[in-house]
């Protein structure tokens, strides 16, 4: 059997009503996905608007990329960095105090090879509270990153990570516990 996109289906992806992911696409693109330096106030009450729930002190650079809104749960003093990707088909929850360098994706869709339609394999991600995802690091559908675990520079989590653990590698393995001083 061969794969046969012409068959392709999102499976049971449903983005939202039709107007409210289309506002969502250009204000998106001309506000949160934008190089121009929009004040955090407005990408927040932004982003609240479109149903995403938003803790206090949310640090959102330029260019970063948010599928649906409406999917997230962000808690408080948390920084996304620049070109973060959230392609969030399923829901995404993050703790408070959680770090997401510059251009780090969390994917929670894939698509299933072993099928020749080439159907969507959608995957809710968790980073809880005080998780580093490290910059150009992917985070794949399914995936639970334990409190406090850190995901090094370019490292691909295809599993859930341990709690104040360090993952390094693609795929993403354990490397050492993590510490902390006060």
């Amino acid at each position: 059997m061969q794969t046969d996109l012409s068959k392709f289906e999102t499976g049971d992806y449903k983005a939202g009503p039709k107007l409210k992911v289309l506002i969502w696409y250009f204000l998106n693109y001309y506000i949160l996905d934008s190089a121009l330096p929009w004040p955090y106030k407005v990408k927040q009450v932004l982003l609240r608007m479109f149903g995403a729930k938003v803790g206090k002190g949310l640090v959102i650079k330029p260019n970063v990329r948010i599928k649906n809104p409406w999917r997230l749960v962000i808690g408080d003093n948390c920084w996304i960095g620049e070109s973060v990707w959230i392609d969030n088909l399923e829901d995404v929850e993050i703790g408070s105090n959680v770090s997401i360098s510059q251009g780090a994706m969390l994917l929670t869709g894939n698509h299933d090879y072993t099928i020749s339609s080439f159907p969507y394999r959608l995957g809710k991600i968790k980073l809880e509270d005080g998780v580093w995802v490290g910059a150009h690091a992917v985070v794949c559908p399914g995936v639970v990153c334990g409190s406090h675990a850190i995901l090094t520079v370019n490292s691909v989590a295809t599993k859930n990570l341990g709690a104040w653990e360090i993952y390094a590698g693609n795929p993403a393995t354990f490397v050492r516990k993590r510490t902390m001083s006060a």
